[in-house]
């Protein structure tokens, strides 16, 4: 099918027919739903939920060439990996604050400026997660105690190197992937711009 074949706009959203919980735990549960689509085919999908609390990941740049990465057990892969702090957001917290909470849990760190980079979604044909990536910058050393079961070692990378990252068994993660190259060339073109001027 060529490009020009498709509609020029997305069909109707499905109905919902029936929805039912599969299974729950502290953080998620499984949803099936029965869905009737626009050109009346019927299918059941299900769904993994977040329990209403979002999330965020941070990109801390501890000077303007180097990121934050922390080694953590991932239970997923039963292995230790390389990833970007992140955490969910606390009932009550706004999402600077709860990226600044989690900086200061996973890196002993803070930040005197944080921003909004990107929401970033993970499988969305069957997850409802998204993540808030958040630019941190203008650190200093504070830490707080967290939900951690371990201290996390903590380690500076240039952001300019991420294919070197790339290369490393242990850095995987898809968002954190996203996050760098998303954050890397938003600092890029502030610096192109700068030195224009």
């Amino acid at each position: 099918m060529a490009p020009t074949d498709f509609p020029p706009t997305p069909p109707a959203k499905p109905s919902i027919l029936a929805r039912r919980e599969v299974a729950s735990s502290q953080l998620f549960a499984i949803e099936s739903l029965d869905l009737r689509f626009s050109n009346g085919a019927e299918r059941t999908f299900e769904r993994l939920k977040g329990k209403g609390r979002g999330a965020v990941m941070i990109i801390a740049m501890p000077d303007p060439d180097h990121v934050l990465l922390i080694h953590e057990y991932a239970a997923g892969f039963d292995d230790y990996a390389l990833t970007l702090p992140k955490g969910l957001v606390d009932p009550g917290e706004d999402i600077v604050t709860a990226a600044n909470r989690e900086l200061m849990e996973e890196c002993g760190m803070g930040a005197r400026r944080i921003e909004p980079l990107i929401e970033l979604s993970l499988a969305p044909n069957y997850m409802d997660h998204r993540m808030q990536v958040m630019l941190a910058s203008d650190l200093y050393p504070k830490r707080l105690a967290g939900d951690e079961p371990e201290p996390l070692a903590v380690e500076a990378f240039p952001i300019e190197d991420i294919s070197s990252l790339l290369a490393r068994e242990d850095f995987h993660e898809a968002r954190a992937i996203a996050a760098l190259f998303i954050a890397r060339d938003k600092l890029r073109s502030e610096r192109d711009s700068e030195s224009w001027w």
